[in-house]
């Protein structure tokens, strides 16, 4: 008998019978401007007639090394949120409304429960998300990955008028820096915490002050802010820039968005710093600035507003953080 690709390793009726048995918890995430989702060779959606002068705005992200710990502690779930999250708030820093997502999963071989994990999460950040799961792709790939082992990868599509566009090209002196709280680590600093586990220097099971384990706070799903900031501009806010606190923390992030001529200061004592980063700089014994350019350290998206001093956003964790001042596009943290 010769060599079939099953036997090699790439089991595709598996996976057709697992698509299938999950078709009707993803056309649950279908908006009406979808006009064909899984299944196809492309998806189909139409820009929503309620835009005057649309313009698209894409995304690409996934998880990094966040997925490695999902897989050894069973998180799945939450790392098929955080796919969705990752690519959907970047894609708000412009004042796009999310659309359209697909995932992409590569896998050493289907294991159906962890699948089917993964996808409930993706599921569930594309409704908090209001957008709709309209494809992917799940590649079997024998031989690349380590049994157990996956990567994620994600895509978005949002839309925005034309003249709502948020560019931070109008960002002056005097305006205010709204900090969202994150829900913890989000999506970044994966490879030194797992440095740190490795070497012994935390324990995953250690209890911390609000009583879960550090491997429960450090995998705990990125925040989608698209309720949030729907609600700061609802404010009657002039919101004049978006950040997306990933990779890169303060340091890396803040200056994308800032014009010619001015800086950010962040005030560290505006808001309690979630006691798993503190954790985290004891054990590693990392400086303020590393943590700062590796972390959120408790804020997961910086609104940068008008310089008004009363402001009343309904159900928005925030606090204002900072402030611009005249500089050359940096962020000092004091």
């Amino acid at each position: 008998m010769g060599i079939d690709y099953k036997g090699s390793g790439v089991d595709q009726d598996r996976a057709d019978r697992l698509i299938s048995g999950l078709l009707a918890n993803i056309n649950s995430t279908l908006k009406p401007w979808v006009m064909s989702g899984v299944g196809g060779f492309s998806a189909l959606f139409k820009v929503p007639s309620s835009y005057r002068k649309p313009v698209l705005a894409v995304t690409t992200d996934g998880v990094g090394t966040k997925v490695k710990l999902a897989v050894e502690y069973g998180y799945n779930f939450n790392v098929g949120v955080d796919l969705v999250a990752m690519n959907v708030n970047d894609l708000l820093c412009v004042g796009a409304d999310p659309l359209v997502f697909l995932d992409y999963i590569a896998t050493e071989s289907l294991n159906e429960k962890v699948y089917r994990e993964i996808i409930s999460g993706v599921v569930d950040g594309c409704k908090m998300a209001g957008c709709s799961l309209v494809g992917g792709e799940t590649a079997q790939m024998p031989g690349m990955y380590q049994k157990g082992e996956y990567d994620l990868a994600g895509f978005a599509v949002g839309v925005v008028e034309e003249e709502e566009i948020i560019t931070g090209e109008k960002i002056a002196p005097g305006n205010l820096v709204l900090g969202l709280t994150s829900s913890g680590l989000h999506s970044n600093g994966f490879s030194l915490i797992r440095r740190l586990l490795d070497d012994g220097l935390l324990e995953a099971d250690k209890t911390l002050s609000d009583e879960k384990t550090f491997i429960e706070c450090v995998i705990e799903p990125t925040i989608i802010y698209v309720d949030a900031l729907r609600e700061v501009k609802k404010s009657g806010v002039d919101v004049k820039g978006v950040v997306n606190i990933t990779g890169g923390g303060f340091y890396g992030n803040i200056p994308r968005v800032l014009p010619e001529g001015v800086s950010v200061r962040i005030y560290r004592d505006r808001w309690r710093v979630p006691e798993v980063f503190l954790e985290i700089q004891r054990a590693g014994n990392v400086s303020d600035r590393e943590m700062f350019y590796t972390f959120n350290m408790g804020i997961g998206m910086v609104i940068i507003i008008d310089g008004r001093r009363t402001i009343d956003i309904e159900g928005v964790d925030f606090c204002i953080i900072g402030e611009v001042v005249e500089g050359d596009k940096k962020v000092e943290i004091v």
